[in-house]
């Protein structure tokens, strides 16, 4: 969306949204860019639409993850505020499926 010109606009549509579902969070770590973009929609998004995190990395890594202290701090501080957290235990629901066409 930077490169052709969206990128405010792509901005504006996720603030509106009313729920953002960031899957699978925290599986490579953030560039510089990625965390300068996730800080600006979590901003635009705090204290007006919800947010969900899905991730198999513990709360406790994603400051590490996030790489740059002062951004990590800045974009936890809009994730984990006011959040509600659930955390699953046990095995993957993959390995349970059935196949569907047998």
């Amino acid at each position: 969306a930077k490169g052709d010109g969206r990128y405010i606009k792509m901005l504006a549509g996720l603030a509106r949204t009313d729920l953002l579902i960031l899957d699978d969070y925290g599986l490579a770590p953030l560039t510089q860019e990625q965390r300068h973009d996730l800080l600006e929609i979590l901003e635009d998004r705090n204290g007006l639409r919800s947010t969900l995190v899905t991730s198999q990395l513990p709360v406790e890594l994603w400051h590490e993850q996030i790489g740059d202290p002062t951004l990590a701090d800045a974009i936890l501080d809009r994730l984990v505020h006011n959040a509600h957290t659930i955390q699953l235990k046990g095995g993957s629901m993959r390995k349970n499926r059935t196949n569907l066409t047998e």
